[in-house]
């Protein structure tokens, strides 16, 4: 007898094992907002890639049991990163993951989380508690994002995002300054890498990922359950 699953579902007609259940997970796709609409490929836009991953990764947690928030209704519609922080907060996130490309000089991914507070428009932020829970939850999700797509991206590490050209300047980026909810943001690929742009080009590939994320998003609440 061949036993197969597909998206979580068996050939028997079983509901997926619903690990989720009674968490809130946001989804936050990058661009466009007050700093434009991101970074650009060849052929590849991170507006397009970002959006199209988060429908992915959404599906894919409400099959395993999460209720789930986009901070946009839309491909297009612009929201500043304090008001996709508002969300994620007014939802009452149990995790925050802010979807991205990057334009760096290496291919690969990295997961970012905040490590100290920063400051902006006069808000000082995330809190303490904010900070710990998000460097825990970094740690976890990204040994579970790496496993994933073992030998299809290289791994650029976890890192603060202090390390970034705006958390340099404010500490923190401002979309985790404004957020109570722990948050992580994900650089899933290099666009400006023609290696990584041509992998993530591949249907089959984003659905791989959507996968490794889910996962990675599940790997964080097995560790630390509410």
């Amino acid at each position: 007898m061949i036993v197969s699953v597909l998206l979580g579902m068996s050939v028997f007609g079983e509901s997926p094992a619903k690990d989720l259940a009674g968490y809130k997970i946001t989804i936050d796709p990058g661009h466009p907002s007050e700093n434009g609409s991101g970074t650009k490929g060849k052929t590849l836009k991170e507006i397009e890639v970002c959006w199209d991953m988060a429908l992915r990764t959404s599906k894919l947690l409400k099959l395993r049991g999460a209720q789930v928030k986009l901070t946009k209704s839309r491909l297009d519609e612009v929201v500043t990163n304090q008001k996709r922080a508002e969300i994620g907060n007014a939802f009452g996130s149990d995790l925050v993951i802010r979807l991205h490309c990057d334009a760096a000089s290496e291919r690969g991914f990295a997961t970012y989380y905040p490590s100290v507070a920063g400051t902006v428009r006069g808000v000082k932020g995330p809190s303490k508690e904010v900070l710990s829970q998000s460097k825990k939850y970094a740690a976890v999700f990204h040994t579970a994002l790496a496993k994933g797509l073992d030998g299809e991206l290289r791994n650029r590490g976890l890192k603060t995002e202090a390390s970034t050209y705006v958390g340099s300047k404010q500490g923190a980026l401002t979309g985790s300054i404004f957020s109570t909810k722990p948050v992580l943001l994900v650089e899933m690929v290099v666009l400006t890498k023609k290696e990584d742009e041509a992998w993530m080009a591949k249907d089959g590939n984003r659905e791989v990922y959507a996968q490794a994320l889910a996962s990675a998003v599940e790997a964080v609440f097995k560790k630390y359950p509410k």
